[in-house]
């Protein structure tokens, strides 16, 4: 599934819980996930086995969250290689709602990112990282 989630969740203890139980009571499996929460509000970021379902889920459970297309980005795995991505994405006015670390392969590491305009974003990008939809 292309899709990564962004969903906002209470900071509080059985959060993530209730949540990965909803999923898994549907056959959703999660794929990826990351996250974290500062004060009251947490953030979760993941990709799963069924987008539609997990659309289902999410909105049927009242959370506020973004859903879209991944980005998938590689990087320099050295210092400034986030940095370079991160500036041509807020030079160009692209929102990143949320990324995920992937893995990192050699001297590349890879991250997927949920932006607010995905056509805007591959365009930044260019010549930045090398940039795949995913």
């Amino acid at each position: 599934m292309a899709n990564q989630f962004v969903v906002e969740l209470p900071n509080v203890p059985g959060a993530l819980a209730d949540l990965s139980e909803a999923l898994a009571a549907r056959g959703v499996d999660l794929r990826a996930i990351g996250g974290g929460g500062m004060g009251a509000t947490g953030h979760l970021i993941f990709k799963t086995s069924d987008d539609a379902t997990t659309s289902d889920v999410l909105a049927a459970g009242g959370y506020v969250f973004h859903e879209g297309e991944a980005l998938l980005v590689e990087v320099d795995d050295r210092p400034g290689g986030m940095a370079r991505v991160a500036r041509a994405l807020a030079d160009a006015g692209v929102n990143i709602y949320g990324h995920l670390f992937i893995g990192r392969w050699g001297d590349q590491a890879q991250f997927s990112f949920v932006v607010d305009d995905l056509g805007k974003a591959k365009a930044a990008l260019e010549g930045v990282s090398s940039v795949h939809a995913g």
